[in-house]
């Protein structure tokens, strides 16, 4: 990773599927200090209570022929609405004022999903992304990531 600059004030979205850390910049470009501004975290139920048990079955119109549907993917689904909500977060701090400038720290999966939600306004203030699961670690070490030569 190259050697990232975080402006004072930018904020640093920090998530996965499942979980969002919001760090805003209290220092400067040279010398960081990641602050937590917000923590989002969706609770991932099991499938049971999140969907049907069986997927579907399809007759045809002709015949007495009958196929199976795929099934659903209830926690996937669970995910990207979690990370469209976020999104929508966004956007909405964004427009407010309260966000200027942005970078987003995603695995390649959630980033792809994060790209297809985003706004105008959200692209506007995008500075960097990076495709690492850094949302588990402690904020001084995601910190350390960002800013490592």
């Amino acid at each position: 990773m190259s050697n990232l600059k975080i402006a004072q004030g930018e904020w640093v979205l920090v998530c996965d599927g499942a979980k969002a850390l919001m760090l805003e910049n209290e220092g400067d470009a040279k010398f960081p200090n990641l602050k937590t501004r917000e923590v989002f975290q969706h609770e991932d139920l099991p499938t049971r209570e999140i969907g049907s048990d069986k997927p579907g079955r399809s007759i045809q119109s002709v015949g007495s022929a009958r196929s199976g549907m795929e099934q659903t993917d209830w926690h996937e689904q669970n995910e990207r609405g979690f990370l469209h909500r976020l999104i929508d977060r966004l956007d909405a701090d964004i427009l407010s004022g309260k966000i200027k400038r942005l970078t987003v720290v995603a695995p390649p999966r959630a980033l792809g999903q994060l790209r297809e939600f985003y706004s105008a306004h959200v692209r506007g203030a995008l500075h960097a992304e990076i495709d690492k699961d850094f949302v588990k670690m402690p904020v001084h070490e995601i910190e350390k990531h960002l800013t490592a030569a």
